[in-house]
């Protein structure tokens, strides 16, 4: 993967948890209402759309792709300083990157943002944010944390 395409790929993870925490919902409802085709007509974007406010291209993904407000809080609840929503994104790019065969990383962003261990992730109550990425990686392959 070239550095340009990982650059898009941590831009648009960070997108999705930025419009997921906005919207209140769960990573996985974001990344589903984008899907493939929006997942993928997102990272093509993603080289001119980094110059612009995640606020301005947040409201317009959340306009194209009908994502609904929902009850997800994971930030006004948080007893503790919460991560910034680009910590996260790099977390997913580092998670789907190295679990992704070359060409499937569109596929992967959804099922990693759609598994259980996104619920965890976003729990800022917890230190699961901060493991290792690799460890996360195994617990997805898992399907529950380790």
């Amino acid at each position: 993967m070239a550095d340009s395409e990982k650059n898009n790929l941590f831009y648009v993870c960070s997108l999705i948890e930025f419009v997921a925490r906005v919207t209140k919902n769960k990573r996985g409802v974001v990344a589903n209402c984008l899907g493939p085709d929006g997942v993928a007509k997102e990272l093509k974007d993603a080289s001119v759309n980094h110059s612009l406010s995640f606020e301005q291209v947040g409201e317009e993904v959340v306009e194209r792709y009908k994502i609904p407000q929902g009850d997800f809080e994971t930030v006004e609840n948080c007893k503790y300083s919460v991560p910034s929503y680009t910590d996260i994104g790099r977390l997913y790019s580092i998670m789907i990157m190295d679990c992704a065969k070359p060409g499937e990383e569109t596929d992967m962003l959804i099922k990693i943002f759609s598994s259980v261990i996104s619920d965890y992730i976003s729990n800022f109550n917890s230190d699961c944010y901060y493991q290792n990425p690799s460890y996360l990686e195994e617990s997805f392959k898992a399907g529950k944390l380790l």
